[in-house]
């Protein structure tokens, strides 16, 4: 078996529609090494997309795993309850930011939390309206695509979407947006589009994802909650790529002091068993009534009990801290590249969540995602997977597990700079 061949099988099984990044197909991983078919190893910097934030196959979420198995791996917690459910919502809802009583919900995907916390600010607020921002993703369901704030490809030929939506600008300094002028247009919309007594909720990523590794500084999200607070409407803060140790703190809200209404969250929180949740103030996730949330898998009891294994991993092992450090060290390798490569323009980094932003001689204007194309398609070539992002395309983000260990991480690094070289 062979890369060449099975990419031609999934030519003709799979529809173009699901993009995939590498055309390297994985037989086995393990921490943050994958060996692909051919029985060739890769150094992981994409870790799934965030997911395996605690390395592929940790001893803990895999014993977890199998012994819930050797129970059941099925019944749908709408039909008979189980405690592991119990028991993630408990520590989740200690773990969330803030001192207001929280309860949980689970689900499956990011994109079904992002649904659900809507539906929840709806009915507790009466009100219609959510506010999102420029550059954000938040899912390709269609409320999920009506929030994002990037078009190609999420958005393209898809509409139309849900109604009473509204964006605006994601502050970003390097492209020349300050948290002034997203504050202003928010104020402006209030004033051109909706009454902000209209408006159930904004959703914000606390750091970029696909839009491009931005984060909102702890001074804009502090000012968010306070307009949230003097219009009455609800933060939503989307969790799920930044959450679970990521940018150096259990959640990335934590580094702005301030209290979601509700929290979306997925991705790393099982270690790569399909789970995903909404966090929010007891009170405001009770808005809803019986039976008006939940979905089939929602909250799987082998997710519940790769969760909890998560939780423990992430303490035991120091995860927040070691964020930080692989961050460092990220920044550190970069800034040392931009010295001498004008074409780097940017790095910037919020613990482990890290990026390199490549431009045209040095200038933000002109961005340069061909030659980020042929970053990420080098660096594979000498065996690291990267992910590019960015609503320009011109972005690598580095999504390394945090359980890497630092000769790893600095082999791979090697090889980023090695690839700018040749790219």
């Amino acid at each position: 078996m062979d890369n060449t061949t099975l990419w031609s099988r999934r030519e003709s099984a799979i529809p173009r529609g699901l993009g995939m990044m590498h055309q390297v197909f994985a037989a086995r991983a393990e921490n943050a090494e994958i060996w692909d078919v051919e029985g060739r190893r890769f150094l992981d910097f994409a870790a799934g997309i965030a997911v395996t934030n605690t390395g592929h196959n940790h001893p803990a979420v895999k014993a977890a795993v199998m012994a819930q198995l050797d129970n059941f791996s099925h019944v749908c917690a709408q039909v008979t309850p189980y405690e592991s459910y119990v028991r993630l919502a408990e520590r989740l809802n200690d773990a969330a930011p803030g001192d207001t009583p929280k309860k949980t919900i689970f689900l499956t995907t990011g994109a079904e939390a992002v649904e659900n916390a809507v539906k929840i600010a709806r009915a507790a607020t009466g009100r219609p309206g959510i506010i999102a921002f420029g550059g954000g993703f938040h899912g390709r369901t269609m409320m999920g695509m009506a929030l994002t704030g990037k078009v190609v490809p999420y958005k393209t030929g898809f509409g139309p979407f849900p109604g009473d939506i509204h964006h605006v600008p994601f502050p970003a300094p390097y492209l020349g947006v300050s948290e002034d002028d997203s504050l202003v247009a928010l104020e402006r919309l209030f004033k051109a589009d909706i009454d902000a007594s209209r408006v159930a909720a904004m959703i914000i990523e606390p750091v970029q994802g696909e839009g491009g590794f931005y984060a909102a500084s702890p001074a804009f999200m502090q000012a968010l909650r306070e307009v949230c607070d003097r219009h009455g409407m609800l933060l939503i803060v989307d969790e799920i790529q930044s959450g679970f140790a990521r940018t150096g703190a259990m959640f990335a809200s934590d580094h702005a002091g301030i209290e979601p209404d509700l929290m979306t969250v997925a991705k790393a929180m099982a270690g790569g068993f399909p789970i995903s949740g909404v966090i929010g103030k007891a009170d405001i996730m009770d808005a809803a009534n019986p039976g008006g949330l939940g979905g089939t898998y929602g909250g799987s009891p082998l997710g519940c009990a790769a969760g909890l294994a998560v939780l423990d991993t992430i303490e035991a092992e120091g995860l927040c801290e070691r964020a930080k450090e692989i961050g460092d060290r990220i920044v550190r390798c970069c800034e040392a590249i931009r010295q001498a490569d004008r074409g780097l323009g940017d790095v910037r980094t919020l613990g482990a969540m890290s990026a390199a932003e490549f431009v045209v001689d040095g200038d933000a204007e002109r961005a340069d995602p061909a030659r980020t194309a042929r970053i990420v398609a080098e660096a594979r070539q000498q065996g690291l997977l990267l992910l590019s992002c960015g609503v320009r395309g011109n972005v690598v983000r580095f999504l390394p597990p945090l359980t890497i260990p630092f000769d790893q991480l600095d082999e791979g690094l090697a090889i980023f700079e090695a690839a700018t070289k040749a790219a």
